[in-house]
This record gives C-alpha cells, sequence and structure tokens, in this order.
C-alpha cells in the first residue's frame, strides 16, 4: 500500500495536481484583487473565488467517495486524506482573504498586503510544480528544491507578518481599522502556512516511500 501503482483506473495524484492547480488559479487571481483593488469589485470577486472554492470542495469530495471504496491505494490511505484536506485548506485561506476584506468592508489596502500576495502567489505556482513531480519523486532533480522554495518563502511571509503588525501598533491608526487588519494579516500568513503544510506532508509522504 506504501507503493505507487499508476495502474488503477483512478488517478489520485492527478486530483492533486488539479487541485494544486486550483489553488495556484486562486492566489493569481487574490494578487490581481490586491494590486488592482476597486471596493466596486470586491462582490464580484468574493463570488468568482468562491466558485474556485467550490471547484476544488467537489474534487475532494470526488477523492474522498473514490477512496472508501478502494482497497488498493498508491500510497497509505491516511496520507492521502490527508493531502487532500491539507490542499483544500490552501484555498480555502485564500478564499478566507477575500471574504475578510467584504465583510469588514475595506476601502484602502495597506501596502503590504501585496507583498504578502505576492508570495502567496508564488508559493502556490511552486505547489502546482511540486505536485506534477510528485508521482515521479524517486527520479525528480527538482523536488527537493520546490519543497524548500516553499518553507522559504514561508519564512518571509512570517518576517512580514510581524513587521506589518508592528507598523500597525506604532503608526498613527484607528482601533477598529487595527482589529481589521491583524484579522486580515493572519489570513494572509494562514494561506502561507497552508502551502507549507501540505509541501512539508509530501516531504514526509517521500520518506516513507523511498
Amino acid at each position: 500500500m506504501g507503493i505507487f501503482n499508476k495502474k488503477k483506473d483512478y488517478d489520485y495524484f492527478e486530483c492533486f495536481c488539479e487541485v494544486a492547480k486550483i489553488a495556484d488559479d486562486s492566489a493569481s487571481y487574490l494578487n490581481r484583487v490586491m494590486s488592482e483593488f476597486d471596493t466596486a469589485q470586491i462582490p464580484e470577486h468574493v463570488e468568482n473565488m468562491h466558485k474556485l472554492e467550490n471547484a476544488a470542495d467537489i474534487k475532494k469530495h470526488e477523492l474522498t467517495k473514490r477512496l472508501a471504496h478502494e482497497f488498493i491505494t498508491p500510497i497509505e490511505r491516511e496520507d492521502i486524506a490527508t493531502l487532500s484536506q491539507q490542499l483544500d485548506n490552501i484555498v480555502d485561506t485564500i478564499e478566507d482573504v477575500i471574504r475578510r476584506i467584504y465583510m469588514f468592508n475595506v476601502t484602502s489596502l495597506r501596502p503590504e498586503a501585496a507583498e504578502f500576495t505576492q508570495l502567496i502567489a508564488r508559493s502556490c505556482a511552486m505547489f502546482s510544480q511540486l505536485m506534477k513531480e510528485f508521482p515521479n519523486f524517486k527520479k525528480s532533480k527538482t523536488i527537493n528544491g520546490l519543497i524548500i522554495e516553499i518553507n522559504t518563502l514561508e519564512n518571509k511571509g512570517d518576517k512580514l507578518h510581524a513587521e506589518s503588525l508592528r507598523r500597525l501598533f506604532t503608526q498613527p491608526a484607528a482601533p477598529d481599522e487595527r482589529l481589521v487588519w491583524m484579522m486580515i494579516f493572519d489570513s494572509l500568513e494562514s494561506s502561507l502556512d497552508a502551502c507549507e503544510n501540505a509541501a512539508d506532508l509530501i516531504e514526509g509522504i517521500i520518506m516513507k516511500n523511498t
């Protein structure tokens, strides 16, 4: 059960790649929203982002339903289920950013927001590449580098998060603005954390299967 089997009718790794691509599209979309911020367009962006999140959910349910009826799987069933959840978490956390901007009626962005979304977009692009390499990890020459790069981007996000909060509390700002941006910065950091968590899980799966 811990050996990859490419002859199964259902391709779990292809499903992983498809959800990773949805995460990549979501991150790119969020980055574009932040770089071309227009409050009038936020309700439409919320709807569009939810469609991406729903597409990821459909893939997750499809995989879970298949997993429940299969006796033999390419990697351990628990790893498949956990990785599926981690992939879904990436899309959920990205959607949460735009949802909070809508809920709190944010009318202007702090400059750190765009820095965060650039990191998230890069991280999700790296993760999408990682998922393409995952089925052939024994021969891949790039998979370890991709995992390291995702970890590096998360570390940059941690530093940016700390610096963003410090500026938030050392520069003039209304109390409600501080509260709102604390929550938005937390959501942005969570997106990078979700990418790193998924990449770390893949690293663990590889170690168990080599």
